[in-house]
């Protein structure tokens, strides 16, 4: 899909365009990600490219497009580029035995101790 969406439509509000927009990406998605996988493939990766238009468009990560998206909206640009490409990909395996360090299960807004929390009750 390569594609100009217009972001500025007389009489429909810019959020309802946005999100008319954001529906039809994922869409397109979707309906690639259905398709038959060629042999050897594990999944459809995305080549994507972003910006006001194609000349000042840049390479982007899928995952990465709606919020893109709505930053170009907040700066009040009139129009998008969007090009996204299916291609098929294979998963990059781990070696036998190797595994990942399990994340950290602290949350961002605790303190970095192990010390309990302070009681904040009137004595």
């Amino acid at each position: 899909m390569r594609k100009t969406f217009p972001l500025r439509v007389e009489g429909k509000h810019p959020d309802r365009v946005l999100e008319a927009v954001k529906h039809e990406l994922r869409k397109y998605i979707k309906r690639e990600r259905r398709r038959d996988l060629p042999e050897g493939a594990d999944f459809w990766d995305f080549d994507c490219r972003f910006g006001p238009d194609k000349d000042a468009s840049t390479t982007l990560a899928p995952a990465e497009l709606t919020a893109a998206l709505d930053a170009l909206a907040r700066a009040g640009e009139e129009a998008c580029y969007v090009e996204l490409l299916a291609k098929p990909a294979v998963w990059e395996r781990r070696p036998a035995g190797q595994t990942t360090a399990p994340a950290a299960a602290q949350s961002a807004d605790a303190p970095d101790t192990d010390a309990p929390a302070a009681d904040h009750t009137a004595a």
